[in-house]
């Protein structure tokens, strides 16, 4: 006797534009172990086509809105689903976009999970329109969050009975060492979309007082261009500190030549301060290549890397801080090594595709 597997419907983002919430979309798709635990039927969430534009306004994506909740609510007509997978945003138009949608969901009788990837709720709870809204967003369904540090965001919305918390996983692809062979000082990288509040600018402005210092290193910098940050700009602001020789832009890099830069680099640096981060997927990415990491205490941050066993912690917006933490590293070879170590233990522990699938399993059939 067969037992029918339970039916999902899945509505989350994917590629492109590339962020994190649409690499975890495309991990989920693409996983030989969901698919086979359930039914799966996919619809892709997104309505932006480049990173500046997630969130944003424009009167083109108002059309696009209903459009997705027509095809959303035929595809529940037509498939039955017994759980739709929801990846929604906490602010801004992608908010009210998810309210219209997740509303029509509710309107089915089929059970709604969330899963976020990104904050906010506690920084527009405030306002009477968010605060209503949220109300009955958050009513009736279940939460999963990224990391406990999260909780707090929306504590006032989402009880203890609703919540789960899965953290990201990510795929083996590790390569042998060659940071020997690339270079003769340590090489650190920034692998990002080039946003300022993911800490690019802070990160050059700490290279500059390391110069200064006499501190033998060289940085590269790796990621897309955006509207506030083209290859000019970050080459003219790299030029404007006399870095030249020290930090280099590469432009962005996936794949093997991606791979390639985590295996030749001695140390990861990633100073984010940007209000949306949650549970940066680079940071899990550079503990499996064994690299001590330098952060800050944005969103879950601080569950991945463990201040002093697994990387460093630097304050958030500060050059001089970040700075002392980097030449503590870039100076301490005994130190790295052994930071980066522990990050490849805590990696192959907790954040493997594996672990990612496998509690992702056990909170859907819960549901």
């Amino acid at each position: 006797m067969t037992t029918s597997r339970k039916k999902i419907l899945f509505v989350l983002h994917t590629p492109p534009p590339v962020h994190g919430a649409a690499m975890v979309g495309k991990t989920i798709q693409d996983s030989v172990a969901i698919n086979e635990a359930f039914e799966c039927r996919f619809i892709n969430l997104s309505t932006s086509s480049t990173v500046e534009s997630v969130g944003r306004f424009s009167l083109k994506k108002v059309g696009t809105v209903f459009s997705l909740r027509k095809r959303i609510l035929k595809a529940i007509a037509e498939f039955h689903p017994d759980l739709v997978y929801y990846t929604p945003s906490a602010t801004g138009f992608a908010f009210w976009k998810d309210c219209i949608i997740t509303r029509s969901i509710k309107r089915t009788g089929t059970p709604l999970v969330y899963h976020f990837h990104n904050k906010g709720v506690s920084t527009k709870q405030h306002s009477w329109a968010y605060d209503r809204a949220y109300r009955r967003f958050f009513s009736g369904v279940k939460v999963i969050l990224l990391a406990e540090a999260l909780y707090d965001d929306m504590k006032r919305y989402v009880s203890r009975e609703q919540l789960y918390i899965c953290a990201n996983g990510i795929i083996d692809v590790s390569r042998p060492n060659t940071k020997a062979a690339e270079h003769d000082v340590p090489q650190v990288l920034f692998l990002s979309n080039l946003i300022a509040e993911k800490g690019v600018l802070v990160l050059l402005d700490a290279c500059q007082r390391l110069k200064e210092q006499g501190v033998k290193f060289r940085c590269h910098i790796v990621g897309s261009e955006t509207e506030e940050i083209d290859g000019t700009r970050i080459r003219q602001e790299i030029e404007n500190r006399v870095l030249d020789g020290f930090v280099e832009y590469l432009g962005k890099r996936y794949g093997e030549e991606k791979e390639a830069e985590y295996a030749a680099t001695d140390l990861f640096v990633f100073p984010t301060f940007y209000a949306k981060e949650c549970f940066p997927i680079v940071l899990l990415e550079a503990m499996q290549h064994g690299l001590p990491c330098i952060s800050t205490r944005e969103g879950g941050i601080a569950d991945i890397v463990e201040d002093g066993v697994t990387g460093l912690l630097a304050k958030r917006r500060d050059a001089d801080n970040l700075a002392e933490k980097m030449a503590s590293l870039i100076n301490g070879e005994t130190l790295r090594k052994k930071l980066g170590a522990e990050g490849r233990k805590k990696y192959e522990k907790l954040y493997t595709l594996q672990s990612f699938e496998q509690s992702m399993i056990e909170i859907l059939r819960e549901n």
